[in-house]
């Protein structure tokens, strides 16, 4: 489940990337990437980061204590 993780996490690097430039420069680097936002490619990527922010969110005590970090244990 770790690689699981680190997958999830690595998705969500890319779409927080891609939504700073979106938001500083009017720019997708995801779809200049792709050939455009709506390609088949294009969408898939955003699903994928979709999908891992769900995985992140539903699961974010569970990857907590798959890694021992330990956040809010008293």
């Amino acid at each position: 489940m770790k690689a699981m993780d680190t997958l999830a996490a690595l998705l969500l690097a890319v779409g927080g990337l891609n939504w700073g430039l979106v938001g500083l420069f009017e720019y997708d680097l995801v779809a200049a990437l792709f050939g455009g936002a709506t390609t088949v490619l294009a969408r898939i990527v955003y699903i994928l980061v979709g999908a891992a922010a769900v995985y992140q969110g539903l699961g974010w005590k569970a990857i907590q204590n798959r890694w021992s970090l330990g956040f809010g244990e008293a």
